[in-house]
């Protein structure tokens, strides 16, 4: 996996997380005036792993 950070149409930073058959499988949903704000959107996905899973 990958992730990929990138300037939209607008300049505005968005991060893409990318699978090992280059398929999106996240994204950022939003996007960043600050490429060192998308990086960080990036850090708290990483650290997220240990995040439950819960049921709706």
């Amino acid at each position: 996996m990958v992730y990929i950070v990138y300037q939209d149409t607008s300049s505005y930073w968005r991060w893409r997380l990318l699978a090992a058959n280059n398929r999106i499988i996240a994204d950022s949903g939003e996007s960043y005036f600050n490429k060192q704000d998308c990086l960080h959107g990036v850090a708290l996905v990483k650290g997220s792993s240990n995040a439950p899973v819960r049921e709706a």
